[in-house]
Order: structure tokens, then C-alpha cells, then sequence
């Protein structure tokens, strides 16, 4: 899943596109063997303040109406707006939808993509964008973490949310310590939902670039490194900002595994 952030604020600053610019990322993206591109219209980093609805779509809009005419693969939508998601269904049709929220941050949302069929990503999450990084009490944080799921899972169910993934959310209302223990116990998550995928998001991360003291431009082999045990670990998706790099990693990872029978998950 490679990411295009429609946002003058995001992280990672070589993830930024304007609207004019954004058609061919994408295009291009789909070319390096992207699988879904992930169009996102509001940062969420961690203490990032939220826009309006209406700025949002303003960003999203006109890329969308501009991708209609050019659909070459699967649009994922990184968004937690009800609103968001009838109007882009409205404009491009059938997509997938990506909220860090899982639903908790617009009562709306699970019955929204229940009702239109879409295929969801669900964050673990606590709190909003602004308040996660002071909701970090876990006894065991990967336990948290399927417990949430399972309790998502009854959610969606009575919303009618049939296909899903499941995101353990790196990086949100988690400290760095709190990620590598997520990481070493992903593959508990993976066997508590033999029924789901998984989708990570480390890539240039700050559990990466703030362990290792460099800047996000700086962080792409480290993110490799991380994306590479997550697969170890049973992760399904890479959610990524450098598609190549990604595609290169999950393909030693499959030539090791495939090569040395019983090594694999």
C-alpha cells in the first residue's frame, strides 16, 4: 500500500503532493507494483490539530474526480469521516476504506461502510490525533490490542462489515518502547485473527527514527529492517511511502522462506 499525503503537514515531507502533482505519484506508485495507493487528506501524526470536513475534501476532491478518469488499481481512502467516505464513493465508486479510528471518532462510520460494501481498515487507537500519545497505560500492550479487536470484531459485524483488515496501529497512542513490544508480539495478534489480514505502518516512522537518532529522510533502510520482521511476524500489508524498497523487502523475505522449508511463520 503505498501512501500519497494530501497535506501541507504530514511527517515525513517527501510523502506531500499537491493536487496538481498528486495523479501522477499515483500513476506512478501502481507502475513500481503498488497493490492500493492510500490517498490521505488530513495528517494524523501524533498532536496534529484536525481540519474541517470541508478542507479536507477540498484537498481530496479534485485529485479523486481527476483519478475517476484514470483508474488504473485499487484507492484506498485514509480517512475517519463518514462524510468523506459517501462523497468519495459518490465520485469514484467502490474503494477501501482506511481509519485510524476503527470507528470511534464518527458514530457514523461502521454503518456508512456497512451499508456502501466497502472493504476497511480498523486502527487500534486511543483517543484523537491530538490526546493518543497521553493514553499509553497498557499492562501488556499487545493484549490491548487484540482485546480491542475482538470488541471491534462484534462491531462490525452488527454494522455489516463483512471484509476487513486489521491495523495494530504503530506508532498511535503508544511510546517507542511500547512499538517494539507490539512488534515482538505481533505474531500473538496474527494467530488471536486467523481470519484477517494484517497491515503495518512503520515506514519512516518515529519509533524508527527517533530510536536511531536520524530524520525521516534518513530512515528508509532502518524501515526495511522493521517491515522485514514484521513479515517474520505474520503481517499481510505494508503500508509504505517507498514502494520499490517495500516490494525489494517482501521479496527476500518470501526467496529466504521459500528457500528453507520450514523456516516460514
Amino acid at each position: 500500500m503505498g501512501i500519497v499525503n494530501l497535506t501541507p503537514d504530514s511527517f515525513y515531507a517527501g510523502s506531500r503532493t499537491g493536487a496538481d502533482l498528486a495523479l501522477p505519484r499515483i500513476l506512478a506508485m501502481f507502475q513500481e507494483g503498488a497493490d492500493v495507493v492510500d490517498l490521505g487528506a488530513c495528517s494524523t501524526r501524533p498532536g496534529s490539530p484536525q481540519p474541517p470536513l470541508e478542507e479536507e475534501w477540498n484537498r481530496l476532491g479534485p485529485v479523486l474526480k481527476s483519478l475517476a478518469r484514470e483508474m488504473s488499481g485499487i484507492i484506498s481512502i485514509d480517512t475517519y469521516r463518514a462524510e468523506i467516505v459517501r462523497r468519495t464513493y459518490d465520485t469514484i465508486g467502490p474503494f477501501l476504506v482506511n481509519d485510524i479510528s476503527a470507528g470511534q471518532m464518527d458514530p457514523q462510520m461502521l454503518e456508512t461502510v456497512g451499508r456502501l460494501g466497502l472493504p476497511y481498515v480498523a486502527m487500534h487507537m486511543r483517543g484523537t490525533p491530538e490526546t493518543m500519545q497521553s493514553l499509553t497505560d497498557y499492562e501488556d500492550v499487545t493484549q490491548a490490542v487484540i482485546d480491542y479487536f475482538r470488541e471491534f470484531s462484534r462491531k462490525a459485524e452488527d454494522a455489516g462489515i463483512r471484509e476487513w483488515i486489521l491495523d495494530p496501529g504503530f506508532g498511535f497512542s503508544k511510546t517507542l518502547p511500547q512499538n517494539y513490544e507490539l512488534l515482538e508480539g505481533l505474531d500473538r495478534v496474527v494467530k488471536a485473527f486467523p481470519q484477517r489480514e494484517v497491515l503495518i505502518g512503520v515506514s519512516r516512522k518515529s519509533m524508527i527514527y527517533k530510536k536511531l537518532g536520524i530524520t525521516p529522510d534518513e530512515a528508509m533502510p532502518a524501515t526495511q529492517v522493521v517491515q522485514f520482521a514484521a513479515l517474520e511476524k505474520g503481517a499481510t500489508w505494508l503500508r509504505v511511502h517507498d514502494v520499490t524498497a517495500a516490494i525489494n523487502t517482501a521479496r527476500l523475505y518470501s526467496t529466504i522462506y521459500m528457500s528453507s522449508p520450514g523456516a516460514a511463520k
